[in-house]
């Protein structure tokens, strides 16, 4: 492998010039120059002479630094650098990996993003597991998909026990046993239900059948793994 660093570094140390070197090998000073850019890299003919040129020992511009001081040793010294090598690798595979922290989230019967479900149930969750922790009140899965992209089918939806806030945010809303994850959107003879998906219907629900906005939905997430 071919080293302009060195190169650079021992014509300096010779204090000579890049047009020194250049006049010496019969080339252009922007062809050398080149060189210690390392944007080229000289021929093996170029390299020959340039080792003879910066007095330097073979290999000098193309042998990484600890092979060439490696070559140099007697063989009791070079057993001592393998030893060693083979000793910091083993080390260094022994890295710890820091787990990633995880947060707790009881996760309440599939809430309905579709045609509706059965309403959670305190003594009837999953315990699942996030790298956040995000404010809520309870969470829920949401089911159907009805409101992706941005809700995930089997993504944990968490909500904010608040009521009614504002048309049009998405609210966890409960009506005749079943609960539905919808934008929500009052109107004087009941609420909208309109989904993200635009292949589903708005559903309307009457005042009449004593529809509840339970919460407003304030984040959502896929949850871990295993």
């Amino acid at each position: 492998m071919y080293q302009p660093d060195k190169l650079k570094e021992r014509r300096k140390a010779l204090k000579l010039t890049q047009k020194d070197i250049a006049d010496q090998l019969g080339i252009s000073y922007q062809a050398y120059s080149a060189w210690e850019r390392g944007v080229k890299e000289p021929s093996e003919e170029k390299v020959n002479q340039l080792e003879k040129i910066l007095k330097v020992s073979k290999g000098y511009f193309t042998e990484i630094e600890i092979v060439r001081l490696y070559r140099t040793l007697s063989p009791s010294g070079q057993e001592k650098v393998v030893s060693y090598a083979r000793n910091l690798v083993e080390e260094e595979s022994k890295v710890i990996s820091i787990p990633e922290r995880r947060f707790e989230y009881h996760v309440y019967e599939r809430m309905s993003a579709g045609i509706g479900a059965s309403v959670y149930d305190d003594k009837n969750y999953d315990t699942v597991y996030f790298t956040e922790e995000l404010a809520h009140d309870f969470a829920s899965w949401v089911s159907g998909d009805s409101m992706e992209p941005k809700y995930q089918n089997g993504s944990v939806a968490l909500i904010r026990e608040t009521g009614f806030d504002y048309d049009g945010a998405v609210y966890a809303v409960v009506c005749n046993s079943q609960t539905y994850i919808k934008r929500v959107y009052r109107e004087a003879e009941g609420l909208r239900l309109v989904s993200i998906n635009p292949k589903y219907k708005d559903i309307f629900i009457s005042y009449d059948e004593d529809p509840r906005v339970v919460g407003i939905i304030v984040g959502n997430f896929m949850p871990l793994e295993g």
